[in-house]
């Protein structure tokens, strides 16, 4: 998909004579979300690859509100949502955000990123050497980026099913602040 306005169409999906019609916006929006082929990304900049990370950004949100519309559980990215809610000023504000937290975490032995996350999203990041608190193989301590509240960082400590609510991190201050005691959560 190039930086073009997508075709938007917001119907329902229709029945004629037994064939089933689908919206268009919602084959839009994951061509849109589609990330191409490429190296591994091992950090949230590469991995930002997709339309919606390189099309004009008025663009990039008249399509998601128009998919949202037809879809309010449509996956899209963290910082789409909160730009979207008012809650973000910029989509570069929200990749500020990931690399100051990239900045931080790649300095530290034992995270890695992680560039496949729900369709749409950059990625995560997980604390490998939390899994050696487990006896037996679970998920690691995973850090993600998030709207539902103003720190944009939620991290997930290590488990093995059912995963723990998550912890909501006030932003970058308090990462740096506290990611020793987020490092040692243990199940």
């Amino acid at each position: 998909m190039n930086a073009d306005i997508p075709r938007q169409s917001t119907s329902e999906p229709q029945s004629r004579g037994g064939l089933h019609v689908e919206p268009l916006i919602g084959l839009e929006w994951s061509e849109a979300i589609e990330q191409p082929s490429a190296r591994p990304a091992t950090a949230p900049a590469e991995a930002r690859r997709s339309w919606l990370h390189r099309a004009p950004e008025p663009q990039v949100l008249a399509l998601y509100r128009a998919a949202s519309a037809a879809n309010p559980d449509l996956p899209a990215p963290w910082w789409l949502r909160a730009v979207a809610s008012g809650a973000l000023a910029s989509r570069r504000e929200g990749f500020a955000v990931e690399d100051r937290v990239a900045k931080l975490l790649a300095a530290r032995p034992g995270w890695v990123f992680v560039p496949w996350g729900i369709d749409g999203d950059t990625g995560y990041w997980e604390f490998m050497p939390s899994e050696r608190a487990l006896g037996q193989p679970g998920v690691p301590t995973t850090l993600a980026h998030t709207a539902r509240h103003p720190g944009w960082i939620d991290v997930v400590g290590v488990h093995v099913r059912t995963p723990p609510a998550p912890i909501a991190v006030g932003g970058l201050a308090d990462l740096r602040a506290n990611l020793a005691r987020l490092e040692s959560i243990r199940p």
